[in-house]
């Protein structure tokens, strides 16, 4: 029986490396492609009979951790795979408590990538090695949670405080770009060190939190 798999990556030239590496394997069949986690949803909607999701991490609008918690509340059944070039603890914890079934770099060959696949749909967990001695790591000290509202405030910058109010406000990244005078690129960057920071998943818990704690 084929995978059925989807894959999720706003970088052309990464998709086009991750199709040439599973093209080697009849026994996957690719059923669809997103550039964002909300396209992934889109596509999910009226095409949910698949086994795999390949995820990124980094994506516009809906990024891959958010993505990857909605499609394991919505779609228990699919195994989801982070594939990205990110090895840093914070997303390795996050996208572990969003739900992922393994986490490997995109550097991973093709050989490796597809038995970490099979793997994964016989109920393991595969793990580029570096990653799984990042997460024995991390499960022997856990990170702390952020809890004081003063330490929420030291944690971020004025810069960052400024893009969590535009957030907050339910703005754009474009949006909140223009109004700063800066990149979207330099604006997702701001934001992947607030949910850094604040040790959260998504829009959304980031602003919740910041309310909660009245930073915003």
């Amino acid at each position: 029986m084929k995978i059925k798999l989807a894959i999720a990556d706003d970088n052309p030239f990464m998709m086009s490396a991750v199709k040439a590496k599973i093209a080697f394997f009849p026994e996957i069949d690719l059923k669809f492609t997103a550039q964002s986690g909300t396209e992934l949803l889109d596509q999910l909607t009226d095409n949910h009979h698949i086994d795999m999701v390949l995820m990124d991490i980094e994506m516009p609008g809906m990024d891959g951790i958010e993505a990857t918690a909605k499609v394991s509340s919505l779609y228990p059944h699919i195994k989801i795979i982070m594939l990205t070039v990110f090895d840093e603890d914070e997303y390795i914890f996050q996208a572990i408590q969003a739900g992922a079934h393994g986490y490997l770099l995109k550097e991973t060959d093709p050989k490796s990538l597809f038995n970490g696949m099979k793997e994964t749909l016989e109920g393991g967990a595969t793990m580029t090695p570096s990653i799984a001695l990042k997460t024995l790591r991390l499960l022997r000290n856990p990170i702390e949670p952020l809890e004081e509202k003063e330490r929420l405030k030291v944690a971020l910058t004025e810069r960052e405080m400024q893009v969590l109010e535009q957030l907050g406000k339910g703005l754009s990244y474009k949006a909140i770009a223009e109004n700063l005078i800066v990149s979207v690129g330099t604006i997702r960057k701001h934001i992947e060190s607030i949910y850094r920071k604040l040790q959260v998943h998504n829009k959304t818990e980031a602003v919740e939190k910041a309310k909660r704690n009245r930073i915003i």
